[in-house]
């Protein structure tokens, strides 16, 4: 009997729909990706992600298998694109809240306390500023855009068929056979419990201050993400606002992000900004994501604001299902187990 591939058709190319064609495409299937936008990263959260590769970090906030499964992602990324630096993040805290680098600390694992000689070493334009930090040496980052349209490329050449503007409903996808659901929160029409949490971000420029690694600066209110992009480019972010609004930024969160960023470095108030960008990111209740059958559709989804970081393993679970005929765990816990 001749072996035939199988046919995978994935609605939705962000990373979810990306990292899901990937690991398909490795195990010999036939892949089609239906996008609703125009390119890739047109109407994709991902286009608007920080980019940061730090499993450990957030330990701080999220569960522990987000730390665990976080840790597979730097290798992958690795494999298909040439945009991630390992040069660890740097985690600080102005004199008024150095506190909270303990509370930090107590809540993460594989750190080193630096101090200001450290400090210096690692961010020289930093050295005036700080005097107490936590650096995570094994963590990294990524170029978020130049990341998904590389492994676009990839996909292409691999024989991943591409069907831009592409509005379809999941039940009217013909020709093939399997559907994946790779839609963010456009798949709230099947899966009703995920909601919107919006992300805020401010692309700047700078030639006044030189940081090489992704920093952490550390605020009870909204601590502050500046990730490096080259050129003098700098992500400044995010925010995580319970509501759905996607092309808005709000005015305070501006005021925060900016403030923030004069306060690590007074260079900053010179910056120029860029560009401004807003999404929402799809969640489910307990901000972990999952895989599962809705009928005959497989969905991978709820990934929230760990998309680079958590989709190699949610698509490695999502190719161990269709293939393997594997059991969907009932959280990312299981998974691990």
């Amino acid at each position: 009997m001749e072996w035939k591939a199988m046919h995978i058709t994935i609605i939705g190319a962000g990373v979810a729909g990306l990292t899901c064609a990937a690991e398909f495409v490795a195990r010999g299937a036939n892949v089609r990706i239906l996008e609703r936008g125009s390119k890739i990263g047109d109407k994709a959260c991902s286009w608007w992600a920080g980019g940061m590769l730090a499993p450990w970090c957030e330990g701080e906030s999220a569960e522990p298998a987000v730390v665990k499964l976080g840790q597979r992602a730097i290798d992958w990324w690795k494999n298909h694109t040439d945009t991630v630096i390992s040069s660890g993040t740097l985690v600080l805290a102005l004199g008024r809240d150095v506190s909270e680098l303990k509370t930090f600390a107590n809540k993460t694992e594989n750190y080193e306390h630096v101090n200001a000689e450290h400090i210096a070493a690692l961010e020289p334009d930093l050295a005036d500023h700080f005097h107490k930090g936590l650096f995570f040496k094994d963590e990294a980052f990524l170029n978020p855009r130049k990341a998904i349209i590389q492994l676009s490329q990839e996909l292409e050449r691999l024989g991943v068929e591409f069907v831009f503007n592409s509005e379809v409903k999941i039940n009217h996808v013909k020709g093939t056979d399997l559907v994946v659901d790779c839609r963010g929160l456009e798949a709230r029409d099947i899966l009703k419990t995920l909601r919107g949490v919006k992300g805020e971000m401010l692309l700047i420029h700078s030639n006044d201050v030189k940081i090489n690694r992704s920093i952490r600066l550390l605020h009870p209110r909204i601590p502050l993400y500046l990730v490096p992009r080259g050129d003098g480019l700098y992500m400044v972010g995010a925010t995580m606002i319970e509501n759905e609004e996607r092309e808005r930024i709000s005015a305070r969160s501006v005021f925060e992000l900016l403030g923030s960023t004069f306060a690590l470095h007074p260079g900053f108030s010179e910056a120029e900004i860029v560009e401004i960008g807003v999404d929402a990111r799809p969640a489910f209740p307990d901000n972990t994501p999952r895989v599962y059958w809705k009928d005959q559709v497989l969905c991978v989804n709820g990934l929230y604001r760990h998309g680079f970081l958590l989709s190699p393993s949610m698509a490695q679970m999502a190719a161990n299902v269709v293939f393997e005929g594997s059991h969907i765990p009932e959280s990312i816990d299981e998974y691990l187990r």
